[in-house]
C-alpha cells in the first residue's frame, strides 16, 4: 500500500483513508492516485513504525522541500500519529548542512475539533503550516459542497479551528477555483482577510 508519494518537490503522506467530509470535488471520487502513485487506497491504516520507515526510504532524496501530511483522507482522523510523526520528522530529519529541519504541513479540512474533542491545538507549534480547506462563504454552503457528517456545527467549528491554530503555527485557507460563485468566492476573500489568514485559489486537480 502507498503511505508515502510525490509531487514535485514535495513528500506526502497518506496515513488513512477515512474522511469526516464527502467534498463534490473531492478527487478520489475520480481517481485511484496523484502524483507517482498509481493508488492511495490503504489496505489498512499503517502503523507509525510503518509510516516512519516509509519516510527514511524516501527522504535520501535532497530535492524534497517539504513533507505534506495529504492523501485520500482526513490526516486529523489520527490528529496524535500526525503530531507524532511531525515531531519524528523533525528530530530524525534535520540536516544543518542541507537545511534546519524539513518544513512540516497538514492539509486538512479543520474540523479535529468535531473529530478529536481532547485535541490540544497548541502541538501544532510542531508543524510549519496548517492548511484548511474554506470552500464555502457560510454553513450553508459548506454543508452542500463539503458534506460533512456534522452538519451545521462544521462551518463554525472550521473557523474556530483556523483562530485557535493560528496562535500556534502559520494558517492558510484554500478554495478549489471553479467550486463557488463568483459573489461566494468574494465573501471567502473577506473571511480570510477578516480573520488574518491568507486564502490561496487553487486548481481543480
Amino acid at each position: 500500500m502507498t503511505i508515502v508519494y510525490r509531487l514535485g518537490n514535495k513528500l506526502y503522506l497518506n496515513i488513512t483513508n477515512e474522511c469526516s467530509c464527502d467534498c463534490v470535488f473531492c478527487l478520489r471520487n475520480t481517481a485511484d492516485g496523484v502524483g507517482d502513485a498509481a493508488s492511495l487506497w490503504l489496505e489498512r491504516e499503517p502503523s507509525l513504525d510503518e509510516i516512519k520507515s516509509a519516510i527514511d526510504a524516501a527522504l535520501p532524496a535532497d530535492d524534497i522541500d517539504e513533507i505534506v501530511f495529504c492523501g485520500y483522507g482526513e490526516p486529523m482522523v489520527r490528529a496524535s500519529v500526525v503530531i507524532e510523526i511531525s515531531h519524528y520528522i523533525k528530530s530524525h530529519h534535520s540536516s544543518p548542512c542541507r537545511k534546519p529541519a524539513q518544513k512540516v504541513r497538514i492539509n486538512t479540512n479543520g474540523l479535529v475539533f468535531l473529530m478529536c474533542p481532547s485535541f490540544d491545538v497548541g502541538q501544532l507549534s510542531i508543524v510549519d503550516t496548517v492548511s484548511i480547506s474554506l470552500n464555502a462563504d457560510d454553513g450553508e454552503e459548506y454543508q452542500r459542497t463539503a458534506r460533512p457528517r456534522y452538519g451545521a456545527a462544521a462551518f463554525d467549528s472550521l473557523l474556530d479551528f483556523a483562530r485557535a491554530a493560528k496562535a500556534y503555527t502559520s494558517v492558510v485557507f484554500s478554495v478549489v477555483e471553479g467550486t463557488l460563485s463568483p459573489a461566494r468566492m468574494e465573501n471567502c476573500k473577506r473571511i480570510a482577510r477578516e480573520m488574518g489568514i491568507p486564502l490561496r485559489i487553487r486548481d481543480m486537480e
